[in-house]
């Protein structure tokens, strides 16, 4: 099924964003007490989260996990987890104990993997994730999953360590596609031109094995917000 396609501009898509965060936190939160959802860095975190930071959510019921981050510590302007804390999670009155980073600067990244696995497959408690948030590479990659990684092939294990990226830094800790699968929302957000390739292969190729396609496939939903220049191969309709 070809998934749902917005094209706008980027201060337009972080406004549909939160509009989606807040009801799908609505009712997860209604319906059994929890909302789980797992973020991203990079270009979509600086253009989505300040906006979240003044979206109408119950905070102190919402569970924040990461889908991957980078081996350094969380004051390292690299940290996805540092990104998150400066534009969102400062401002608005979570509890922390809900607040799931991934400890990059572990030196041993299996047992920090392995330590993260447990904490995500604890609160989901044999439940998909509420609402993934991904952002993409240029070359389809989603986490720090990349094209042609074996890591793409993990079948059992959530989380993993990743010690030869493609993309610097080569040391990382990733969800896989295992605790992706079944999400109720996928939401890719792509802007520019550079990732307009990818966007077509995902978005109208059933059979694509981009990472990204993989996820946005895995899940029960999938949303892609798009810039114009991210929408510029599709076909219309």
């Amino acid at each position: 099924m070809r998934p749902e396609v917005i094209v706008d501009t980027p201060a337009a898509l972080a406004a549909t964003f939160v509009g989606r965060f807040e009801a799908l936190a609505r009712s997860a939160i209604a319906s059994r007490g929890r909302f789980t959802c797992a973020l991203p860095g990079g270009s979509v975190a600086n253009t989505f989260f300040p906006r979240l930071a003044e979206a109408a959510v119950d905070w102190k019921h919402v569970d924040f996990f990461w889908g991957d981050e980078r081996a350094v510590p969380p004051s390292d302007p690299d940290a996805n987890y540092g990104l998150a804390l400066r534009l969102w999670l400062d401002r608005i009155p979570l509890d922390p104990a809900r607040v799931h980073r991934m400890r990059g600067e572990t030196p041993d990244l299996e047992a920090a993997a392995a330590a993260y696995a447990r904490e995500l497959d604890g609160v989901r408690a044999g439940r998909p994730i509420d609402l993934v948030l991904l952002g993409m590479g240029p070359e389809g990659h989603v986490c720090s999953l990349f094209p042609g990684h074996a890591a793409l092939r993990e079948s059992a294990r959530s989380v993993i360590a990743i010690l030869d990226s493609p993309k610097p830094p080569p040391r990382r800790i990733t969800m896989t596609l295992v605790p992706l699968a079944g999400a109720e929302l996928v939401c890719v957000a792509a802007f520019g031109a550079e990732k307009a390739d990818a966007v077509r292969e995902a978005v109208e190729s059933s059979d694509s094995q981009l990472p990204v396609a993989l996820a946005a496939r895995g899940g029960q939903r999938a949303l892609f917000l798009l810039d114009s220049k991210a929408a510029g191969r599709l076909r219309s309709g």
